[in-house]
């Protein structure tokens, strides 16, 4: 047999393969946008079709994703790191398996007229700052740098207040409200919430501890098929962007070619794989976690992460 005419059949019988597999249901926790780009890329260019997985997506803005991991309600699904570490010290066996931001995209936007050159710098200066107070970022920022100066309003989901108010700062992904205020023709300054120190892995897929106990190869053919999508995309992100167009109509083609270039050194660095995990990294955040009141015991931060062999 022709070698050719062989490859067409492997390909042929992986197909069917994952047509017959149970489907791997993996909830997303936003819309469709370059946060997402490897596991769209990975879809499109077959990479989990030619390793006998059939991923479905569900989930999207304001889903419960780890209440339905937890429940096993879904295979997988997308959090932060922050997340994970909560929900294991409440007693879910939520496990973190592909850390898609290496440096955290969260963000404050202000004003580049306010003449502001540090975080520190927001919060000395009087002014508005819109944040969810509850998020365990929004409480490590205001131990340690207090919130005296500032009055604290709600984040309303909208660059509207900050295109109205040149003394408001907003929390911000930097692939997202930054981008729109700039082609609003704003003047947004971004400061990284990781310059302050709190750096949880971002965009972090999760399962349930049971389904790596018995399933791990699957697991793990998932992570590799994940990791080559996200090469796809950084490398060329437009076929995968291409798709997730029609399904994010919000965005157009400028905004999501802006936002794969704004995402890129977030994801690609010079500490390991792509998706790749650390345990200093996770002792550290779970030690800014009880600093901050909110473990009720000694966390395991070893445990909150599958090392998937590259």
């Amino acid at each position: 047999m022709r070698p050719c005419i062989w490859l067409a059949f492997a390909l042929l019988g992986l197909a069917a393969c994952a047509e017959r597999s149970p489907k791997l249901a993996l909830a997303l926790n936003w819309k469709a946008e370059p946060e997402f780009g490897g596991l769209f890329e990975a879809e499109r260019s077959g990479a989990f079709a030619t390793r006998g997985l059939a991923v479905e997506r569900t989930g999207g803005p304001g889903a419960p994703v780890v209440q339905m991991v937890t429940a096993r309600q879904v295979a997988f699904g997308i959090a932060s790191a922050d997340e994970v570490v909560l929900a294991r010290d409440r007693g879910s066996d939520v496990v973190a398996v592909f850390a898609t931001y290496q440096t955290s995209p969260q963000g404050l936007m202000t004003h580049a007229a306010r003449g502001l050159d540090s975080l520190a710098a927001v919060f000395q200066a009087p002014g508005i700052l819109a944040v969810e107070p509850g998020l365990p970022y929004v409480k490590y920022l205001e131990k340690r740098y207090g919130f005296g100066a500032l009055q604290v309003v709600p984040y309303s989901y909208s660059i509207a207040p900050f295109l109205d108010d040149p003394t408001l700062t907003q929390q911000v992904f930097v692939t997202a409200e930054p981008i729109a205020a700039r082609r609003a023709g704003s003047d947004p300054l971004v400061f990284l919430v990781a310059d302050s120190g709190y750096d949880p892995y971002t965009a972090v897929v999760i399962t349930h501890g049971q389904m790596l106990r018995d399933d791990a190869p699957r697991v793990a053919a998932f992570v590799a098929a994940l990791r080559e999508g996200w090469r796809g995309y950084l490398d060329d992100p437009n076929p995968a962007n291409d798709v997730m167009g029609p399904l994010n109509p919000e965005m157009d083609a400028v905004a999501f070619r802006l936002a794969a270039e704004a995402q890129r050194p977030l994801i690609e660095t010079n500490d390991g794989a792509l998706g790749g995990m650390r345990t200093e990294r996770w002792s550290r955040l779970a030690d800014q976690l009880a600093e901050l009141g909110l473990l009720t015991k000694p966390p395991e931060p070893a445990a909150s992460y599958f090392a998937n062999p590259e």
